[in-house]
């Protein structure tokens, strides 16, 4: 098998270890041990934020109903999740790949690639310098992370969750054959639940049965993830680490503590809603020109509605008059029987803008009043 390297690149990924559930444990000594989940009440309808590896050994995992998995471990302590405190650290953690590379590219709070090719302390070795990182992020923050080490993002980041928690794994340009043989398909970025059982289904679940397939084969199952699934499972991304990533989209949602039908209350919960995003917007100092509302109804059927001007940027009191619009449309015409358990609301197509100008602009919706209000 070939693969396509860049043969001088040496990429380390680092991901904390249950990250979120790891800095209430190491604030909290008296957890250590113990079943811990960052999320909200069991008594509600919110979800899994982290969970601590005592509490994954029954089960219980990010996304999960908080509901769920108190039934899963009885003993579960369950914290509101402290996001200041959270960014408090990542900082420091993020201060520590800026020691050994200007290359880092952020993930999120908790994750990130440095490209170690060229370093600040002139290392030929990545392996050791991913060690040091762990080491100085232990010493520092007490917490643990994993890392994962390669010629490239993809396989760095794959190596980093080969040995959790507190891994260093190395994929090196000679055994990265033999390791991507063996991979379990659903390892691969991009392939979750649905692409996965399709895969099963063609009797693809190794990399081996992956490599035997030919491209036009993989293009015609799987469309463009076709081309894509070819190149990866021979090694081959040459992306370079991306030390500023432009924003795609900003985005808010919320999820009830009971469901609603169309009226008063669910019109009063998409205006805090609404209050709430365009908060972000001017925060990210963004507008967006495709605004999308997203509800989930409660058997989880999920419905999306977008606007758009390709030409300019929408105001924001068209904004609301427009997602009002829609969310009557949805719920009195489409589906008037369901109850709705989640709204959301999505901000995409950005652009840079001074939000405060805009706000003084002259408005035709400013002077309508939409019968849907």
């Amino acid at each position: 098998m070939s693969i396509g390297i860049l043969r001088t690149r040496k990429i380390i990924h680092i991901d904390m270890d249950a990250f979120y559930a790891s800095v209430e444990i190491n604030d909290n000594p008296q957890l250590k041990g113990l079943p811990v989940v960052v999320g909200g009440s069991p008594e509600s309808r919110a979800v899994v934020t982290a969970a601590s590896y005592e509490a994954r050994k029954f089960g219980i995992h990010s996304a999960m109903a908080c509901s769920q998995a108190k039934r899963l471990c009885s003993e579960t302590i369950f914290l509101p999740p402290r996001f200041e405190r959270y960014k408090a650290i990542s900082a420091i953690i993020h201060g520590i790949f800026h020691r050994y590379s200007d290359l880092v590219e952020p993930l999120s709070l908790d994750e990130a690639w440095l490209d170690v090719s060229i370093n600040k302390i002139d290392s030929p070795s990545a392996t050791w310098l991913a060690k040091m990182i762990k080491d100085e992020i232990k010493a520092e923050t007490g917490l643990i992370a994993s890392a994962g080490v390669s010629y490239n993002k993809f396989l760095a980041k794959i190596a980093s969750d080969e040995d959790k928690p507190d891994g260093l794994f190395v994929i090196t340009p000679e055994n990265a054959p033999d390791f991507l043989r063996h991979i379990s398909l659903r390892k691969l970025p991009g392939v979750g639940k649905v692409t996965f059982t399709k895969m099963t289904e063609l009797g693809l679940t190794r990399g081996d049965d992956l490599l035997n397939c030919s491209e036009i084969f993989l293009q015609n199952h799987f469309g463009k993830m076709g081309e894509y699934l070819y190149r990866l499972i021979r090694g081959f991304d040459n992306r370079p680490v991306i030390t500023h990533r432009e924003r795609k989209s900003i985005g808010l949602e919320t999820t009830f503590e009971k469901d609603y039908f169309f009226g008063e209350e669910l019109k009063k919960q998409l205006s805090q809603l609404i209050e709430g995003f365009y908060k972000r917007l001017k925060k990210a100092k963004k507008i967006g020109r495709t605004i999308t509302l997203k509800l989930k109804f409660n058997d989880f059927m999920q419905v999306t509605r977008s606007f758009s001007n390709p030409k300019q940027s929408l105001h924001e009191n068209e904004i609301s008059y427009l997602l009002f619009e829609k969310m009557h449309e949805v719920c009195t015409k489409q589906f008037p029987q369901k109850k709705i358990r989640l709204i959301g609301i999505s901000a995409s197509n950005l652009v840079s803008n001074d939000l405060e100008s805009i706000d003084q602009q002259l408005d035709i919706f400013q002077f309508l009043e939409p019968s849907v209000l």
